[in-house]
C-alpha cells in the first residue's frame, strides 16, 4: 500500500522554494520558514506569487512529487511533475479502451454511478440529521429522480445519454444543496453554481476545494501509471486531466461538497472571510484559506474501510486505491471500474 504523505501548500505571497540537498526549503523575505525533507510529502500546492526554483522543482520531480500551481483563489494554472512512470503496457491499454465507444461508455456510467448513488447518501442523510421529524419534500423528490438515474445506468447507454444523465442529476442535486446549508444562512446560500469566477462564498469554497481534489486525484493517477488527461467521460483538451475529472467525480459530494457543509454549519469560516471583486467575483483572504487547508487536511487524515478491498486506510489514500482499480479494470483483471460508495 502507497504511503499516506502529507502535501505541502504555501500561501504566503512572496515565498520562494528552493532546494538544499534532499531538502525543500521555503524562505519569505530571504528568511527560512520551512525545511522540509523530500521523502515526507507527496505532492505540494501553491498559490499566487510563490517562486519556485528549477532545482527544487526537479527534486520533486526525482521523487514523485507533483507540483500544482494555482492562482492566489485558486484557479488551477500549471502542474509539474516529473518523468512518467508505469508500464507501457498499461498505458497502451488506456489508449485502446478510449478510442472504443462501448468501454469509453462503461467506464462513463460506473463513474456516474459511483457520483449519483454518493450525492443521494448525502441527501439521504441530511433528511435524516435535518429533516427527520419532518422530511424535506424537494430532496425526496431528488433522490427518487437519483434511483430512476441509477436504474437507466445499470444498461448500456451511448456516452452522450450518460452525459446528460450527469449533467441532470448535477443541476438538481444543486438546487437542493441550499438546504443543506443550516448556519450563518444570510451570508453563506446557493442560488446557481456558478464557477469562473465564483460570484458568492459557497460557490468560492466549492471551486477551491475540486480543485484540491483535482491535484490529488492527478497525482494518484500518475503514481500508478495512468495518464491523467486521457479520460472516457470528460472530453480531451490540451492540458486538462480528464481522467482526474472522471475519477473525482464519485468524491465531491460526500468529501468535497461535505467539507464546505461543516465548515460553514460549524462556523469554521466566517462572512468576513472573503473578498468581492469589482466584477462581482468572491475570494477567500489568507486566513480563511488556511482555515479550508487545515480542514482539508484533517478530512484526508480520517480512517475509513474500503469497501472493495476491505482495509482500513486514510481517506487520502482512497483516490489513488481507485486508480489502482482503473489500471487492474484497464489490464483486464476486473470486469468492470469499482466506483468507491460512500457509506
Amino acid at each position: 500500500m502507497k504511503k499516506h504523505g502529507n502535501t505541502l501548500y504555501i500561501t504566503t505571497q512572496g515565498a520562494y522554494v528552493s532546494r538544499d540537498g534532499e531538502n525543500l526549503v521555503v524562505s519569505i523575505d530571504r528568511i527560512e520558514r520551512l525545511r522540509l525533507p523530500i521523502h515526507t510529502i507527496s505532492g505540494a500546492v501553491s498559490f499566487g506569487n510563490v517562486l519556485w526554483t528549477p532545482f527544487a522543482l526537479g527534486l520533486c520531480g526525482e521523487h514523485g512529487v507533483s507540483v500544482s500551481m494555482m492562482t492566489e483563489s485558486g484557479r488551477f494554472m500549471a502542474r509539474s511533475c516529473g518523468p512518467q512512470t508505469g508500464s507501457i503496457i498499461l498505458r497502451r491499454a488506456q489508449h485502446q479502451a478510449s478510442r472504443s465507444d462501448e468501454t469509453i461508455s462503461l467506464a462513463a456510467r460506473c463513474f456516474i454511478i459511483g457520483k449519483i448513488t454518493n450525492a443521494r447518501t448525502v441527501l439521504r442523510r441530511a433528511q435524516r440529521e435535518y429533516f427527520a421529524e419532518a422530511p424535506c419534500e424537494s430532496i425526496d423528490a431528488v433522490t427518487r429522480l437519483f434511483d430512476q438515474y441509477l436504474n437507466q445506468l445499470q444498461h448500456p447507454l451511448p456516452v452522450d445519454t450518460v452525459r446528460g444523465i450527469e449533467g441532470d442529476a448535477a443541476r438538481q442535486y444543486f438546487s437542493v444543496f441550499d438546504q443543506l446549508i443550516r448556519a450563518q444562512k444570510k451570508d453563506f446560500f446557493l442560488r446557481e453554481r456558478s464557477r469562473r469566477p465564483p460570484m458568492d462564498r459557497v460557490n468560492t469554497l466549492l471551486s477551491f476545494v475540486y480543485t484540491l481534489l483535482v491535484h490529488d486525484v492527478a497525482a494518484a493517477c500518475e503514481s500508478v501509471g495512468l495518464d491523467p488527461q486521457m479520460g472516457f467521460l470528460h472530453a480531451d483538451r490540451p492540458g486538462r486531466p480528464s481522467l482526474a475529472l472522471d475519477l473525482m467525480e464519485e468524491f465531491r459530494s460526500w468529501l468535497a461538497d461535505r467539507l464546505v457543509l461543516s465548515l460553514i454549519n460549524r462556523g469554521q469560516v466566517q462572512p468576513k472571510g472573503f473578498i468581492t471583486a469589482e466584477n462581482g467575483s468572491v475570494k477567500m483572504d489568507d486566513d480563511t484559506r488556511r482555515t479550508v487547508l487545515v480542514a482539508w487536511k484533517e478530512r484526508k487524515d480520517t480512517v475509513l474501510v474500503h469497501p472493495f478491498i476491505n482495509e482500513r486506510l486514510p481517506i487520502g489514500l482512497v483516490p489513488y486505491v481507485q486508480a489502482q482499480l482503473m489500471a487492474r479494470w484497464l489490464r483486464g483483471d476486473l470486469d468492470a471500474y469499482p466506483p468507491y460508495f460512500y457509506k
